[in-house]
Formats: C-alpha cells, structure tokens, sequence
C-alpha cells in the first residue's frame, strides 16, 4: 500500500497528495488534472534541487504523463518509457510519492523504471531506442493470449534516431499489433538532436497548411463520435489519410505501417486527453506525434536544456544557482581533461576528428565542436554507426576518436570486432563512465568494457589512474598505436594530479611501480591505482610492506611487471573496477598459471551480479572495494599458510 502524505505534503500539494494510483486520476476534470500537473511540476523541481536527477526531461512531459494515466489503465495497459529518465511524474501518479525523496538514493527508488519496483512498470529502461520493440513484443504476446489491454511505447524524437526504434517499427507495421507509440518531440537527446530525423520532423511541425487540415479533421472526428455513424467517420479518416499523403512528411511513418497523427501541444492537457482518447479505439500501429518543451516551466532549465539534463542537486529553486558547497573546488573531470586534450592535439594535426552518439557535452566533445566544427561527428543515439563511421573515417586516412560510454558502447559491440578491429584501422575509442557511475545504477554502471574488450584481437587497452596519464594514452593512441586502441576513464572528478602541459608518449603494454615492496603485490588499473595505495598505507600500519604497481594496460599485459611481483612477492592482488569475470584479474590470473604456477593470486573487482544505485563509497562498500575492506581481506589472504 502507498504511504500516506505527510500534512506538509498535503499543504503543499492537496491534489497529488490524494493520489494514490491512476484510477484517482480518472475521477477528475479537465482543470483538476491541469492542477495536478502544476503540482507534479512544483514537485519535480524541488526533489531534485535537493536530491538531483535527470530534470529537463521529466518537466518536458508532464501534461503527457497525467493525460496518459487519466485516459489509459495502468498497470492492466502497458506503458514502456523509452530510456525511463523522464519517468519521475509516473512514478508519483503510481503510488510512489512519499518514496520520491529516496528516488536515486541507495536503497531507495530507481532513477528508471524498474519492474521489480512496481507493477506499473512494464518493462526495465535505461538504454535509448528499445521501447518500441519492448512494446512489439509486450503486444504479440498479448495477441498470443487473446487478451485486450493496449501498449504504448513513449520514445523521444532523441532516441527516435537509434536504428533500433526504426527496426521496431517497421516490424511493428508488418504485425499490425495495436501498439501506440507516442513520439516526444522536443529537438533535444541531451544536447539538441542532430540529423535528417530532426529536420523531417521539423517540418511537419511548421507545415501550417497541413496543421490548418489537421485541426478540421480532429474536430470532425470530434463531432463524428457523438452524432454521426461508422461509415461518415470512416470517410472523414480517408480525407485525413489524403491531405497527410500531400501535405506532410508523416507519410513517412505511414509507409512504415503506422498510422500518422499530430503534431499537437503536448503541454495542452485538453488536447493531450482529446488525442488519447481517440487512440484508445484505433486498431493497429499508430503514431501520436507531441511537441514538448524539456524542461517546461523552469526558465532555467527552458533557456539551457543540455545544462539541465540533470542535475546534481543543490540547487535555488528560484534562480536555479549551485547552491556551492563549502570547501575546496574539486578537481577538473576526467571528461574535461580528455576533451582539452583532444583540442590541443587536433588543433596541430588535421587529421584528427571526433565522434560522439548525442553525447557532445557529456563527453566533453561540445569543446571539440566549438573549436573545429568541420572535423566534428554527432551522429545521434546511434552507437552502431558512430564506429562503423569511425571506421570508415580511419580507412580513408584520417584518426578518428569515438567517445562514447562504456555501457553504451556495449551495443556497438558487433561494429567494433567486425568493422575495426578485424581491418586493425586505427580507430581510438574513448569510453566515458567506465566502472560505477553511482546514482544512475545498473543500466548505466560501465561495469563490463574491460571483459568484452579483452578477447578481441589487435585492439590495445588502457586506463589512466590519473589525469596525466590520461592526457598521456590519448597521445599515445593517436601515435603510438596503429590499430584500433581503447582508454577507459571513470565518470566524475580526478585525482587532483597537477597537469603537465607537454605529452608524453608511454610505452605501449609497460606499467609503472609506484611503491616498492616484497610482502604482497597490488596490482592496480584505472582507478583502483588510487585504492590500491591506499589499502596499501592501511597494510603497512600493519607490518606489511606491500608492493603497488599502476598496470596501465590490460592489453598487451605486461607480463614482466607480473613477473616481478611474484618472483619479490609470491602473493599477487589485483583490485579493477570492473567485472570479476574476463577483466585485469583473469587475464593475470591465466598468465601465473601458465609461468608461475606457485605464485598465489587473489582478485577484487565487480560481483558477478548487477550491482545497485547509490552514492559512490556506498556502492563500493557493499561491493567490498571500499579501502577498509579490502585491507582486511588482502591481510587475511597474507596471512594464510601456503
């Protein structure tokens, strides 16, 4: 059962407090559901000033989400959120309001929708393009059974640039399931959308004469359903069909097997509800095409979008100014360094250009975009073609550099052994948000790169355990190396590592020893470099005097540096943030059985399991790669008889 409002909530929000489930939504009229979606908005806004999360998108549709659940009957209908970033009005119209303020929260509600949380949940989100098939086969399923109940599919006109959504539809088109999808369309992914779709689009938006035609024929189905029969309403949908055949790029859509409908106001409730509901008695795929403002009633957020994607919290909820927090400025984020970086290097070598799928600003290629526009990519919410562009880019003699996130990257992975590595072009891929990215959770943590990079031939491997370093293996990607080469970096701020202004190429497959010792070995990569010296201050207080080695690649291994720590240790750990199975770990774990077959090795890294949201050093003390727990354990590990 929903948890009861608290009195404050009541004050502050008498209608959506009385909101226990969609029904309740039913019983309203018109100007109490656009006083429920004030309200949603007014709650929006202050949970995330204060807890953070993804903003822009979930003002974007709020009138949407309130005339959905008024006119369709969730759970029994099922709704898929395409990404699931802008499901936070949902998740309060389904019982979850007095959870909202552990939203993102270790323990607490997911930042997407989740199954497990909630029966309104259809389908588990995080990735962009995928609802339209989740819903085709949510639909033949329910064909299957011979049961009633709608499916709709609500997807940006973002994500709507993923080949994945196209698939859907045009399979959809041949199944003839009765399936709505609901097209959100407000030219932003996280930064403005890009592309032909865009202008397609577009275009139907500004097409007045068609916009003129489409008004007559809504209100003549309008009054058709109240006074007329079937056949005049049948010949009024024929008429529609012929002025969207001359008139408007929809007929796209059309050719695809859809029924086209729209553009409307998606912030109109009265027209929101009005198109619904005629989509609750047409068969068959069609298509409700809605313009939305992300970030709708926050100036703030209205004025810069891609600014307000998301928010980390602590935020004025009257200006929307940081609310700062006390202390010393954090260091420069590793998304930061590797996009200045690439801008030095290009700027003295015109071969050099940049990739990104509809992340330029959170990879930090909007700094690329600014300062040489001729040689920079965004090919939308489209991994699959992001590398196999890349790699047609290499093969024509330039360098490409593919920054996409580790767990999107993922969907590219067929491209990247088929069309880069197979050729061995040089194709330099910059994978963002590798290991834990906190808050965002499962669908987000880059948890598997190391392992599902690990067995393809001719590709290098990196990660920097600072922000030097990384500065580093990009110029040594771009020069060093020539075959395709990967560098994994975490989400967030560095280290604090003082940047030096030149460059300096590292030896490809070579580490470093950043402590020297002969009790127990750690082996360090990426950022677990950093936890490795810390567990080892915590070993030495206990007498141990451990060895630390920054292994920088996870391929070629550098076997001598393994070499070297059995022969001086005989007992070897390797920390990784990353999963358990294929990563650093495996791959030393394989060399010492084939050359030392008596050294001991034990390895710390992801479970074997997905690991949940939450704040950061929660998250690695569940997992055991906090500092503290990792020293007990290497200490009792130590400890052990041969």
């Amino acid at each position: 059962m929903p948890e009861p409002p608290s009195n404050k909530a009541l004050q502050a929000y008498p209608l959506l407090s009385a909101i226990h489930s969609p029904a309740d939504l039913k019983k309203l009229s018109l100007p109490d559901l656009e006083r429920v979606a004030a309200e949603c908005r007014k709650k929006i806004i202050e949970l995330v000033s204060i807890n953070g999360g993804h903003f822009g998108s979930s003002l974007g549709v709020v009138e949407l989400t309130v005339a959905m659940h008024h006119v369709y009957n969730s759970p029994t209908d099922r709704i898929i959120w395409d990404v699931g970033h802008q499901a936070y009005i949902h998740k309060i119209l389904t019982g979850r309001m007095a959870q909202m303020e552990t939203n993102r929260r270790y323990n607490g509600l997911a930042g997407f929708p989740k199954r497990s949380e909630s029966a309104h949940d259809a389908f588990d989100t995080g990735h962009a393009s995928t609802s339209i098939s989740a819903a085709a086969g949510l639909a033949a399923a329910r064909d299957l059974a011979g049961r009633k109940e709608k499916v709709i599919a609500i997807i940006g006109d973002g994500s709507m640039t993923g080949g994945m959504a196209f698939e859907a539809m045009n399979h959809l088109g041949d199944l003839k399931s009765d399936v709505l999808v609901i097209l959100n369309d407000n030219q932003m992914a996280i930064s403005p959308s890009t592309g032909g779709l865009k202008n397609h689009l577009v275009n139907i938006n500004l097409n007045k004469t068609y916009n003129k035609l489409r008004k007559f024929v809504w209100d003549s189905i309008s009054v058709l359903n109240n006074e007329f029969g079937e056949t005049a309403k049948t010949a009024v949908h024929r008429f529609e069909d012929g002025i969207k055949a001359a008139f408007t790029p929809g007929a796209f859509f059309e050719a695809l097997g859809f029924r086209y409908f729209g553009p409307i106001d998606g912030h109109n409730m009265e027209q929101m509800v009005k198109a619904l509901r005629e989509m609750q008695s047409l068969p068959n795929p069609k298509l409700l095409h809605v313009i939305t403002t992300k970030g709708k009633g926050f100036k703030p957020a209205e004025d810069n979008q891609a600014k307000w994607h998301a928010s980390s919290g602590g935020f004025d909820i009257e200006t929307g100014k940081n609310i700062a927090a006390a202390g010393k400025p954090a260091p420069p984020k590793y998304q930061e360094v590797f996009g200045e970086a690439l801008v030095e290097l290009a700027l003295k070598d015109n071969k050099i250009t940049a990739i990104t799928a509809a992340m330029p600003s959170g990879t930090s290629l909007d700094l690329f975009q600014n300062a040489i526009p001729s040689r920079f990519y965004d090919v939308g919410i489209a991994e699959q073609h992001a590398v196999t562009f890349a790699a047609g880019l290499a093969a024509g003699g330039f360098k490409p550099v593919c920054a996409i996130y580790s767990t999107f990257l993922q969907r590219a992975y067929d491209q990247l052994i088929h069309d880069v590595a197979l050729q061995n072009l040089h194709v330099v891929f910059a994978i963002d948000r590798a290991g834990l990215v906190g808050e965002d959770g499962p669908t987000h943590h880059g948890a598997f790169d190391l392992s599902y990079l690990h067995s393809v031939p001719n590709l290098v491997i990196m990660a920097p355990g600072d922000e030097q370093e990384l500065r580093d293996m990009l110029y040594t990607a771009l020069y060093e190396v020539k075959g395709p080469v990967a560098i994994r970096y975490p989400r967030g701020s560095g280290n604090g590592t003082m940047l030096r202004k030149e460059f300096t190429p590292i030896t490809v497959g070579k580490g470093r020893v950043l402590r020297d010792g002969d009790s127990v070995a750690l082996l360090g990569i990426g950022t677990m470099t950093a936890r490795a010296v810390e567990v080892a201050a915590l070993l030495e207080a206990q007498g141990l005097n451990p060895m630390v080695c920054d292994m920088r690649f996870l391929k070629p291994l550098d076997t001598e540096m393994v070499d070297i720590a059995s022969e001086r240790c005989g007992k070897i750990v390797v920390i990784e943030e990353n999963s358990v199975i294929g990563g650093l770990g495996s791959g030393v774990v394989d060399y010492l059985n084939r050359s030392h077959p008596d050294a001991r090795c034990i390895t710390f890294g992801l479970p074997d399991a997905f690991v949940t949201h939450g704040n950061m050093e929660e998250l690695y003390r569940e997992i055991g790669l906090d500092a503290k727990t990792l020293s007990e354990k290497i200490l009792e590990f130590y400890r052990e008889k041969p």
